[in-house]
C-alpha cells in the first residue's frame, strides 16, 4: 500500500515481515556524472519506489586495494566509505540490482540479506489513527524520505 502525501511526494510503503537488505559499500569520493554515488543511489531507489534508503558515512575501513581510510585527525582521508543501505521485499530489491550494476562501473561492494521488518510507529494522537499512516516508521532514514544525503549525513 502506498500513501500520497499533500506535496504529491510518494510515500513510503507500509513494509512489515520478511525483507531483502541491500547495502553498497562505495567510497565517498565515487561519483557518477559528477554527483556523489550514494546521492545518486538513493534517488534512484525513491524513483524506484523503493520503502526506504539510508547512507551511513564510516569512520575507518578499507577495500580491495588494502588502503585503510580513516577519519582519525592525525591522516584525515577524503575517500571515507560509505554505506548505502535499502530495505524493501524480496522482489522489489532484486528488480532495482541492475541500477546499482549500472552504478558500479569502478568498483563497489553488494550485499544481500534476508531480514524481517518490524516497524514501530508513535501513539496515535488523542484524536484517533496516526496522522500519516505509512510514512513514520520510527526507523530514521528507512521511512522513504533521503533527508541529509545529499550532505553525506544519515538518509
Amino acid at each position: 500500500m502506498r500513501d500520497v502525501r499533500h506535496d504529491g511526494a510518494r510515500a513510503a510503503a507500509r513494509l512489515d515481515g520478511p525483507a531483502l537488505r541491500l547495502t553498497v559499500l562505495v567510497g565517498e569520493r565515487d561519483v557518477w556524472h559528477h554527483r556523489p554515488l550514494y546521492v545518486e543511489i538513493v534517488h534512484r531507489a525513491r524513483a524506484a519506489g523503493l520503502a526506504g534508503a539510508s547512507v551511513f558515512r564510516g569512520i575507518e575501513g578499507f577495500g580491495a586495494a588494502s588502503l585503510i581510510h580513516t577519519q582519525r585527525l592525525l591522516s584525515l582521508s577524503e575517500d571515507l566509505p560509505v554505506a548505502v543501505v535499502i530495505v524493501d521485499t524480496e522482489d522489489r530489491v532484486r528488480a532495482f540490482l541492475p541500477q546499482v550494476d549500472e552504478l558500479l562501473v569502478t568498483g563497489g561492494l553488494v550485499t544481500l540479506e534476508a531480514c524481517e521488518v518490524i516497524t514501530y510507529r508513535g501513539p496515535a494522537p488523542a484524536g484517533g489513527a496516526h496522522p500519516d499512516p505509512g510514512t513514520d516508521t520510527g526507523m530514521d532514514g528507512m521511512d522513504g524520505m533521503d533527508r541529509g544525503a545529499e550532505k553525506g549525513g544519515r538518509g
